[in-house]
């Protein structure tokens, strides 16, 4: 997977505003501590960049959208064989994080668990601290990793709203 690319692909559809909450600087964050954590969960660490890079290229907007992961999920379909080439079981897995990570489940296949906590890791960014009971792994209910992942989270907050 060639990420510039990717970002000079998604950049032009993206909806949204590309410095925001849901934006570039979000997916970089997820993609960081995703990558991090994969190296101690056994995570998939392909899928879980694309994952940081494309759950939330498909909203309609910032509020609630509930359908966004569904989306996003079709459309890392779509990009397979374009921008990407994964395996069947990659893709399914890509898919369902994807089209869940905004449904609070904190049970599945560790990579999925581990894009789902690299997004809910980054909550900071919207003045939330995440809730270790409402992450999957014992990786990210460590206080080290919600600590690392919260401070940049709010250090991006802070230069954005302040």
């Amino acid at each position: 997977m060639d990420a510039v690319s990717l970002a000079r692909h998604l950049r032009p559809r993206f909806q949204l505003d590309w410095k925001g909450i849901h934006g570039a600087s979000h997916w970089a964050r997820v993609r960081a501590i995703g990558l991090h954590m994969a190296r101690t969960t056994g995570a998939d660490p392909l899928v879980v960049e694309l994952f940081a890079w494309l759950h939330d290229t498909q909203r309609h907007n910032d509020g609630r959208d509930p359908l966004h992961g569904d989306r996003s999920a079709r459309y890392a379909h779509s990009l397979q064989g374009e921008l990407f080439d994964l395996t069947s079981r990659q893709l399914e897995l890509l898919q369902e994080a994807c089209r869940h990570h905004s449904d609070g489940f904190t049970d599945g296949d560790i990579t999925v668990c581990t894009c789902w906590d690299a997004d809910r890791l980054d909550l900071g960014r919207v003045g939330i601290t995440p809730d270790p009971e409402r992450l999957c792994t014992p990786f990210a209910q460590t206080e080290a990793t919600r600590s690392l992942a919260h401070g940049r989270a709010v250090r991006w907050a802070g230069t954005r709203w302040h």
